[in-house]
C-alpha cells in the first residue's frame, strides 16, 4: 500500500519546481539604439524610438544557449546589472565595454525616486553609472576596475571567450 503523505509531498515537490521554473523565465527585449546603432538587449523595453525591436521570452542569460559556456557560468555566478541615467557619459562607455566583451547584463535606467532609493540602499549613494558584478558594486565608471571585476567573476575577456 503506498504511503498518502509520501505521494503528497511528491506532488508538492512536482507542483513547486514547476512554478520555480516558471518564474526563470524572463521577458527579454532585443533592439537597435538609433543613436549609436549598436544592438542592445535588455530585460527593460526599449525607448520609443528603437529600431528593429523584438521581444522574447527566453531563459535568462545564465540559460542562454546560445552564449559560450563560460560565460552562461559566469552570468549564472555572478549575474551583472548596470544602473545608468539618460545622457550620463560614463554611463554609455561603461555600456559599451559590457557590449564589447559579450557580457550579458541587465540594464537599470534609473529615472523615479524609487529607483533613486534603490540605488542609495545598494550603492549608499545615487550616483550613475553602478556597476554590480554578482555582490561586487563598482561606482562611477574606470574601465580597468570593470575589466578585472568581470575577469575576476570568470567571464571570458572578449564575445566568444576570445583574449583581447
Amino acid at each position: 500500500m503506498a504511503n498518502p503523505h509520501r505521494s503528497h509531498a511528491v506532488l508538492l515537490l512536482a507542483v513547486s519546481l514547476a512554478l520555480v521554473s516558471s518564474l526563470a523565465l524572463a521577458q527579454t527585449y532585443r533592439w537597435v539604439d538609433p543613436a549609436t546603432g549598436r544592438t542592445m538587449i535588455t530585460d527593460t523595453p526599449p525607448p520609443g524610438s528603437a529600431r528593429q525591436v523584438s521581444r522574447a521570452t527566453s531563459a535568462p542569460a545564465g540559460g542562454d544557449a546560445q552564449l559560450p559556456f563560460a560565460t552562461r557560468q559566469a552570468a549564472q555566478n555572478f549575474p551583472v546589472t548596470l544602473y545608468t541615467g539618460a545622457d550620463c557619459d560614463p554611463c554609455t562607455q561603461a555600456r559599451e565595454l559590457l557590449s564589447k566583451r559579450g557580457i550579458p547584463f541587465t540594464e537599470k535606467n534609473v529615472r523615479t525616486n524609487a529607483d533613486i532609493s534603490e540605488l542609495k540602499a545598494l550603492a549608499g549613494e545615487a550616483t550613475i553609472p553602478v556597476l554590480k558584478v554578482g555582490r561586487q558594486i563598482i561606482k562611477g565608471f574606470e574601465a580597468s576596475s570593470y575589466n578585472s571585476t568581470l575577469d575576476l567573476a570568470g567571464y571570458p575577456k572578449g564575445p566568444g571567450g576570445a583574449a583581447q
